[in-house]
């Protein structure tokens, strides 16, 4: 996992909003990136729909959110569709971007772990946790950037 202070690998990938490029997000805005394990199950979507239903708060604080996972596309799609996500699903197949974020895996293996990073606009991580914090918490950060 990397940590508080550490440069934000960018990359971009495909996404179900199109081509996210994270370097032309750095220095224009604040960026909430969640690692979740997979698309529509419950924990992830519990996670997704709680950073949804407050995602106008966070769109007004000057926020992108990114959801990363190695599902593929079509079922993002569906996931995304289903629960009206309004932020962009991405999809990380080959998991380059998990590695880059020093994100690991669980059970035998097969999942991804459950983190949540928040990047500055100096593209540094301002925010690092395991697991599925409140949103409350995420918002805090967020807010002491604006």
């Amino acid at each position: 996992m990397l940590k508080v202070g550490d440069f934000a690998p960018v990359f971009t990938a495909m996404s179900t909003k199109g081509t996210i490029d994270l370097a032309a997000h750095i220095g224009k805005e604040t960026i909430v990136l969640i690692f979740y394990p997979g698309d529509d199950t419950p924990i992830c979507t519990k996670q997704l729909c709680v950073v949804q239903d407050h995602y106008t708060k966070i769109e007004q604080a000057n926020t992108v959110v990114f959801g990363v996972n190695p599902g593929g596309m079509d079922k993002k799609r569906s996931f995304a569709n289903k629960f009206r996500y309004e932020f962009p699903l991405i999809m990380d197949e080959d998991e380059f971007i998990r590695k880059a974020y020093n994100v690991g895996k669980v059970l035998g293996l097969f999942f991804q772990q459950r983190i949540v990073y928040i990047i500055g606009k100096n593209g540094t991580i301002l925010y690092a946790k395991k697991g599925n914090p409140p949103v409350s918490e995420l918002l805090q950060v967020i807010e002491n950037q604006a």
